[in-house]
C-alpha cells in the first residue's frame, strides 16, 4: 500500500522533520519579504505578451483561407491560450499575486479562458488536491477518477480501456478538467446527482456556453468567409492547449518518484509531514527558461506544491534552496526531461491498465507505488537515520533507494543465475 509512516519511509526523525519544516518556513518568510516591483513587472509583462499574441493570432486569422496565415494565426493563438491557461490562470487563481490588491489580477476576480467556470476550479484544485496531494482516496486529482495510478486503487474491468480513456483526456483536457470540478462543486453543496437545474450545473452550463460560442461562432464570423478555417484553427488552437496542459500535469504528478500516501498517514500529519509528503509527492521537469515559461513555472512542480501561494517567477531561485536542503537531509529530488517523465507516467497508465495477477511489483515496491515496507526486507534491524562515523554525512532516503535498488538488480542476477543451473542440471 501507499505510504503510511512518512518519517520511517523518509528516514527523518521527528527533530529532523521539525527543523526540515523551520527551513521550509524560512524559505517562505524570504520570498513573501521580498516581494516588489520586480515581480509586479513581470506579470505584467506576461499579461501583455498573452494579448499581444492573441491579436496578432486573431488578426492572421483574417486571411486565413491562405494556409501561411493559418499557420501562424493558429501558432499565435496556441501560445497565447497555453500561457493564458497556465503562467496565468492557473497561477493567477492561486493567489500567487493577490499581495498587489490589484482587482485586475487578483484569485476573487480572474476568470479563465477555459471550459470550467473558475470558482469550481479553485475549490477543486487550490483546496482538495493541494491539500491531500497524493493521499489515495482523498486527492481525486490522482488519475481524474478515470485513471488507475496506483496498486492502491482496486483493479475494475473498466481500467483495461484506460490507455484509450487516456488518449481522449489529452484531447478533451479542459471539460475533463472542467467536469471533474463540476463533480466536486457538487458534492461539496449536496447535491443529488439527477438535480439537472442546480446552481453548480447552471454555473458551468453558463461558462461552458460562452466558451463555445466564442470559439465556434463568435470569432469565425468575425473573420467572414474564412470562417471555416477560423473554426478550425481555434479548435486546433484549443486542442494543442489541452495536450499541453494536460502533459505537464502529468509529468509533475505521476512519474516515478511521485510518491503516494495513505489516509492513515494524514490523520496525524504534522506541519514538517505536511512540507515533506509535498516534496515526495511531485516531480520536477527540466529544460531551460522556455520550458519553465511555457509551463507557467509548473516544470517546478515540487515548488509549487510546497508554496503554491507564491509567485510563479521565484521558483528557480526557490528551487535552489529546496535542491540544498534535499542535499542536507539525503532526500530525493525527483526531475527528468518532460519525455522521460511522461514516458514514466504513460507505462504506469498502460500497466495498471492490467488486473493485479499479471503485475510482478507489490503496492509497497513498485516504480509508481511504494511504501516503507518496501526496506523491510533489506535493513529489518536497521536505525531510521544512520550517520557515517568517518564523514558525519546523513544516509537518509536516497541512499536508502540507492541500496535497496543495488540489493534489487543482485536480486534479480541471483535468481537468473539459479535457473540456469537448474536448467543446466535437467538437460545433463
Amino acid at each position: 500500500m501507499a505510504i503510511t509512516d512518512i518519517r520511517a519511509f523518509s528516514h527523518l526523525t521527528e527533530d529532523d522533520i521539525v527543523a526540515l519544516a523551520n527551513e521550509f518556513d524560512a524559505i517562505r518568510r524570504d520570498v513573501e519579504n521580498s516581494r516588489g516591483p520586480r515581480d509586479a513587472r513581470y506579470i505584467h509583462s506576461v499579461i501583455r505578451a498573452q494579448r499581444v499574441l492573441e491579436v496578432v493570432g486573431r488578426c492572421a486569422l483574417f486571411g486565413s483561407r491562405r494556409r501561411s496565415r493559418w499557420i501562424i494565426g493558429t501558432a499565435a493563438l496556441s501560445l497565447a491560450k497555453i500561457i493564458e491557461n497556465m503562467e496565468l490562470g492557473h497561477n493567477v487563481m492561486h493567489g500567487q499575486w493577490d499581495w498587489m490588491n490589484d482587482p485586475e489580477i487578483h484569485s476573487t476576480s480572474w476568470e479563465w479562458d477555459q471550459t470550467g467556470p473558475s470558482e469550481h476550479w479553485k475549490r477543486a484544485h487550490n483546496y482538495a488536491h493541494h491539500t491531500y496531494t497524493n493521499i489515495v482516496g482523498m486527492d481525486e486529482d490522482v488519475g481524474f477518477g478515470i485513471l488507475r495510478m496506483t496498486r492502491d486503487e482496486k483493479w475494475r474491468p473498466r481500467n483495461l480501456a484506460q490507455p484509450i480513456a487516456n488518449i481522449v483526456l489529452a484531447l478533451t483536457f479542459e471539460w475533463g478538467i472542467a467536469l471533474h470540478d463540476l463533480s466536486a462543486k457538487k458534492e461539496l453543496e449536496g447535491v443529488p446527482p439527477t438535480q439537472w437545474n442546480s446552481g453548480p450545473n447552471k454555473e458551468f452550463a453558463a461558462k461552458a456556453g460562452r466558451q463555445v460560442v466564442k470559439d465556434l461562432v463568435f470569432f469565425p464570423a468575425l473573420t467572414g468567409p474564412a470562417w471555416r478555417s477560423t473554426l478550425s484553427a481555434n479548435l486546433t488552437a484549443n486542442v494543442i492547449r489541452n495536450i499541453w496542459a494536460y502533459l505537464v500535469i502529468f509529468c509533475g504528478h505521476f512519474p516515478d518518484g511521485a510518491e503516494k500516501f495513505t489516509t492513515e498517514h494524514y490523520e496525524n500529519e504534522t506541519r514538517g509531514e505536511w512540507y515533506l509528503r509535498q516534496l515526495l509527492g511531485s516531480a520536477n521537469i527540466s529544460g531551460g527558461r522556455a520550458m519553465d515559461f511555457l509551463t507557467g513555472n509548473l516544470s517546478y512542480q515540487i515548488e509549487h506544491h510546497l508554496f503554491p501561494d507564491l509567485p510563479s517567477n521565484r521558483y528557480p531561485e526557490i528551487a535552489a534552496r529546496v535542491r540544498a536542503l534535499c542535499g542536507k537531509y539525503d532526500l530525493p529530488y525527483t526531475t527528468g526531461s518532460l519525455a522521460r517523465q511522461y514516458w514514466l507516467a504513460l507505462r504506469t497508465i498502460h500497466k495498471l491498465a492490467l488486473p493485479d495477477r499479471f503485475l510482478k511489483a507489490t503496492a509497497d515496491d513498485a516504480p509508481e507505488t511504494s511504501s516503507e515496507r518496501k526496506f523491510d526486507r533489506w535493513r529489518p534491524d536497521a536505525p531510521v537515520v544512520v550517520t557515517e562515523a568517518s564523514t558525519g554525512r546523513r544516509r537518509g532516503l536516497l541512499t536508502a533507494l540507492r541500496v535497496h535498488a543495488e540489493h534489487a538488480v543482485a536480486e534479480r542476477r541471483r535468481r537468473r543465475g539459479e535457473s540456469g543451473r537448474r536448467r543446466a542440471s535437467a538437460t545433463v
